[in-house]
């Protein structure tokens, strides 16, 4: 029984301790360039690589896993023939991948993903064409060399480890149990986020989060998630087509006299979990989120305001990057190309001097956030990790009192001249709806309690932070359209999304606005911008509402539809049965198509 279990945990063991070696020949390549601290770089970025290691070398040790098993059952042989051939398909798999991967990463600045293998695929010769002769011979025995230094490791470690069938039935059980276990490894562990390329950043460093990344996830991470983006959806000729096709600019306007008392005030942008218009009796639903409903009154509501989707993950970009969600895909996930968004955090730290924080009561790997985050400007980012584990106690982790107080602790804890930009993401609006609180108005709805119950954590935190001595803007707005009332009985594609965007706080000039220019997620970041008086050329994407110079629609999508809402028309476009729904206005449909295009264009191969 020993030396069945001895044989997997050893061979686990040795696989992930190969690819923290990896990782450390990368630091001692590229490390210089990072410009990092050497702790931060040979403990911050070895330490972070761990997790993807273990899941690497969970997939790699599944095989062997069986074939240890097999060997209690079967003749020895052919089994220890299977399993040399295994370890020389690893360790030729695992050396060009290391190689490739250290040699690749100096030209173009991201860790191994599919591209050298597309185009290898497409055309061997294109591909060598600008390696010398030398280089070529060269690499190919470097290659030779790693792959047998890998296959004499695995064979003389892992490999000497006989499995004998003396009890064959508790030693099996022991095997099953063990590679049971491996699929924990492969998963990242308990948490709701599996593992995903997220759970290497650690930085605001992006070459420092690059060395905490394993290439061969990297590789396989892309190898399952292609695109080909700028390849979809091609309604028009070219670019130039669409963006013609596009709606222009009306000089209609609602929000010309929205104003700041000061500067730079401290920004606070408040994420709420699934909101949507129809618990607001302001924007024609419920009385459920009363508090909500009575800063809108008071403040500033954009009152025809549209969700670009319906996750999360599509919807943090296009609130904090200006850039729309797309129908069939999360550009979150692709950390490469999510790296390279502009962001509001960046342009508010470049143009006004901001701190940025990000608060977040759940994991913050999920769909790759953590990258999301540190690659686009948040200096630090708090998850439930920096909660007390008695503080997470709800299925996402720490409940919304929990976040919004810990923010304002730290608001009021804070000192000094800097401008802040906060972010937080609520989380207890959500399935399964269990939260600390009980609104006899709800007792029979957990659906509605939740959301009553986010709006009283909200509203207090708004008090808080109108007590600070600092001036602040509180923006709130939904990440994508509700969980009630439920689907199904908002059948109508532009209602479904249809969300609350509700701006408050002591340094508002402008009070008592109802502002019903059509707008959507995608356009905060130049509106927040503008109010600032700051540059927002780099949000393509983003319109500002308060400006009489830019056309104003709302971009809607669902997997299969996409919609564009104009002033008193909207355009939907069923994408996969390629149909216009009833009532579309032809124009704007086919503003949506041009819109849609020139999204997955900017999103590139």
């Amino acid at each position: 029984m020993k030396r069945v279990a001895l044989k997997i945990i050893a061979t686990f063991a040795v696989l992930t301790l190969l690819m923290s070696v990896d990782r450390a020949v990368f630091a001692a390549v590229y490390g210089p360039a990072t410009g990092a601290r050497a702790g931060d770089l040979w403990l911050g970025a070895m330490w972070h690589g761990v997790a993807m290691d273990m899941s690497v070398a969970g997939y790699l040790t599944v095989v062997p896993a069986f074939l240890a098993i097999a060997m209690l059952w079967t003749r020895r042989q052919w089994t220890l023939i299977a399993e040399r051939v295994w370890y020389g398909i690893v360790a030729l798999v695992l050396a060009a991948i290391f190689a490739l991967d250290v040699v690749l990463y100096g030209y173009w600045g991201f860790r191994l993903d599919m591209t050298p293998v597309f185009y290898f695929t497409t055309s061997p010769a294109s591909a060598l064409a600008s390696a010398s002769g030398w280089e070529i011979a060269g690499g190919s025995v470097g290659l030779v060399v790693l792959t047998v230094g890998i296959y004499m490791l695995l064979r003389h470690t892992v490999g000497r480890i006989a499995v004998m069938p003396t009890r064959r039935a508790g030693d099996t059980a022991v095997a099953v149990l063990l590679t049971a276990a491996l699929f924990v490894a492969i998963r990242g562990g308990f948490t709701v986020a599996t593992m995903n390329m997220s759970r290497a950043y650690f930085s605001t460093n992006t070459k420092l989060n690059h060395v905490a990344v394993n290439p061969v996830f990297s590789l396989l991470y892309s190898a399952t998630h292609q695109g080909g983006f700028n390849r979809q959806f091609r309604y028009f000729e070219s670019d130039s087509a669409a963006v013609a096709a596009l709606p222009k600019a009306t000089g209609r306007c609602g929000g010309d006299t929205l104003r700041l008392n000061t500067q730079r005030p401290d920004i606070y942008v408040v994420i709420l979990e699934s909101f949507s218009a129809h618990l607001m009796p302001l924007t024609g639903g419920y009385r459920v989120a009363t508090g909500l409903d009575s800063m809108a009154r008071e403040g500033v509501a954009y009152t025809r305001f549209y969700a670009n989707s319906f996750r999360t993950d599509r919807s943090i970009p296009s609130i904090l990057s200006g850039f729309p969600s797309q129908p069939t895909a999360s550009i979150m996930k692709y950390a490469g190309k999510a790296e390279k968004l502009p962001s509001v955090a960046a342009e508010l730290k470049r143009q006004g001097g901001y701190s940025t924080a990000y608060y977040y009561g759940g994991d913050a790997n999920f769909t790759n956030m953590l990258a999301y985050l540190r690659s686009t400007g948040f200096d630090r980012v708090v998850s439930d990790k920096d909660f007390p584990i008695g503080e997470r106690l709800g299925k996402w982790g720490a409940h919304d009192h929990v976040l919004f107080g810990r923010v304002a602790e730290d608001a009021a804890a804070e000192s000094g001249e800097r401008p802040r930009f906060t972010v937080i993401q609520t989380s207890s609006s959500h399935e399964p709806f269990e939260v600390p609180y009980l609104n006899r108005r709800f007792s029979d709805n957990p659906r509605a309690n939740a959301f009553a119950y986010t709006d009283s954590c909200l509203t207090e935190f708004v008090g808080a932070v109108n007590r600070l001595p600092r001036r602040s803007l509180v923006v709130m707005v939904a990440d994508h359209y509700g969980a009630w009332p439920m689907r199904d009985s908002l059948p109508d594609f532009a209602s479904r999304h249809h969300i609350p965007l509700v701006m408050t706080g002591t340094a508002l000039l402008s009070r008592v606005l109802a502002i019903d220019v059509p707008g959507s997620q995608n356009d905060i970041a130049a509106t927040l911008l503008g109010l600032l008086g700051m540059d927002a050329s780099a949000f393509p994407f983003s319109h500002d509402l308060s400006s009489r110079d830019v056309p104003h629609y709302a971009w809607i999508t669902e997997p299969d539809l996409i919609g564009l809402i104009g002033d008193g028309v909207e355009g939907c476009y069923d994408i996969s049965a390629e149909r216009v729904l009833p009532g579309s206005d032809a124009a704007m449909t086919l503003g949506a198509k041009a819109f849609l295009q020139l999204v997955y264009s900017a999103m590139g191969d």
